[in-house]
């Protein structure tokens, strides 16, 4: 019961402090795009800015949003960087298609489409996340018969991925 309890209690906070941080980053980042567009290719300057804001994201989303204790693991950056791959292919696909429907799309509309697109893949990333990368009874259950203790990239750069663990 404590613990369904507290999951309940936890949701709704998750939500806001995903969309506070998230949301921020990701308005962020699409002003980011759009200023870098104008000197190199939309897709480099979205792969770019898509890098560094997914850093950013995991980083404020293991000690804020879900409330992981601390930094993100090696496999937590790994995992959100798949969402945050697939989330790169949900706005690319986007832009495509209006350029491919419109022949000079304007900054606007563009934009709205950007936005659009990153609040779909966005929606998609928060359940990813929350339910896979950092899902608190997941990493006791896994870990349960290993000694070894998380550890987070900043401290082990040379650890491989497969040996870094989940918080």
């Amino acid at each position: 019961m404590g613990a369904a309890q507290s999951r309940k209690q936890v949701a709704p906070g998750a939500l806001v402090r995903f969309v506070l941080c998230g949301g921020g980053v990701g308005i962020a980042s699409s002003l980011a795009v759009a200023g870098l567009a104008s000197w190199i290719p939309w897709v480099l300057a979205n792969a770019l800015i898509t890098v560094v804001s997914t850093l950013l994201a995991t980083e404020l989303h293991a000690r804020f949003t879900f409330g992981a204790g601390g930094r993100a693991t090696c496999l937590q950056h790994a995992q959100s960087a798949g969402s945050a791959a697939a989330a790169y292919a949900v706005t690319c696909m986007a832009m495509l298609a209006l350029h491919q429907l419109v022949a000079a799309p304007g900054a606007v509309l563009e934009q709205v489409v950007h936005l659009s697109a990153s609040a779909l893949a966005g929606a998609a990333r928060f359940a990813v996340l929350r339910l896979v990368v950092f899902a608190r009874g997941r990493s006791q259950v896994a870990g349960a018969g290993r000694a070894t203790r998380p550890v987070p990239c900043a401290s082990a750069p040379a650890v491989p991925v497969g040996l870094c663990r989940a918080a």
